[in-house]
């Protein structure tokens, strides 16, 4: 969904309380973002004369050709009253990101940001996981194909109707392991997040996350061994089998 920039130009009184407490004049444009950020820019320099990110409300009121805008939280208060107005405008507006690819619906660009891919044309969004990489592959619905490693690198399309991490970790690894408490399957689930759980739960409750990260090793335990972000390990984390050899000395 597209969501709308406002922007509001003319001579106004800037009036600021809270911990800091002033009042000033001039010829401004002000912006008052989605989020309800609102800025107030002057021509001097880059950095907006004043500011409230995110407030807890803000509003936009007009009176004939006169605006007022408020913006406040719980200890800080911005207002711009304008005395004389240049212009009143709302535009579209959505996220900048890294160019992904185009849109199969609309022939829009697709940008990547803050973990999901969107479209500028109809502001829909894809969430996509944080390691992920977005390729120069497609799939067959034409939207970008994306890249997880969960123990291999797998293909999925940024659209969860076209298949799931869940899914494609299933596929690939379902029944791969056996239980180090029973010997049954590892089944791979979905509980919280994505797990090798025991398949004669209840009996077995034996069950392990599956980090981000391919398999480099077999641990002694007989279990996977993971290169994650944050360094090699067992699929247990809790395995006294393991030993990082990257890391001994």
């Amino acid at each position: 969904m597209t969501e709308t920039i406002r922007v509001f130009a003319g001579d106004c009184t800037i009036t600021t309380d809270g911990d800091t407490k002033r009042r000033r004049r001039g010829e401004v444009v002000a912006v008052l973002k989605p989020d309800d950020t609102l800025l107030v820019h002057d021509v001097d320099g880059y950095q907006p004369v004043e500011w409230l990110t995110r407030a807890e409300t803000a509003h936009a009121s007009l009176d004939g050709d006169t605006f007022t805008l408020v913006a406040a939280t719980s200890d800080r208060r911005v207002r711009v009253d304008c005395h004389t107005c240049y212009g009143i405008s709302r535009y579209p507006g959505s996220k900048a990101g890294i160019p992904v690819g185009i849109c199969p619906d609309c022939d829009s660009a697709l940008t990547r940001a803050r973990g999901t891919v969107s479209c500028l044309g109809r502001g829909r969004e894809y969430s996509i996981p944080r390691h992920a990489r977005v390729g120069d592959d497609s799939c067959e619905c034409g939207l970008p194909t994306m890249y997880v490693e969960r123990g291999a690198e797998l293909e999925l399309c940024l659209d969860r109707g076209c298949g799931t991490i869940l899914d494609a970790v299933g596929e690939r690894f379902d029944r791969e392991w056996d239980c180090p408490e029973c010997g049954g399957d590892l089944r791979i689930l979905r509980r919280g997040g994505i797990i090798a759980g025991c398949d004669r739960y209840p009996d077995c409750d034996t069950g392990f996350g599956v980090p981000n990260g391919g398999i480099v090793d077999s641990c002694a335990c007989g279990l996977p061994v993971f290169r994650t972000p944050t360094g090699r390990r067992c699929l247990n984390t809790d395995c006294e089998e393991f030993e990082d050899n990257d890391s001994a000395t």
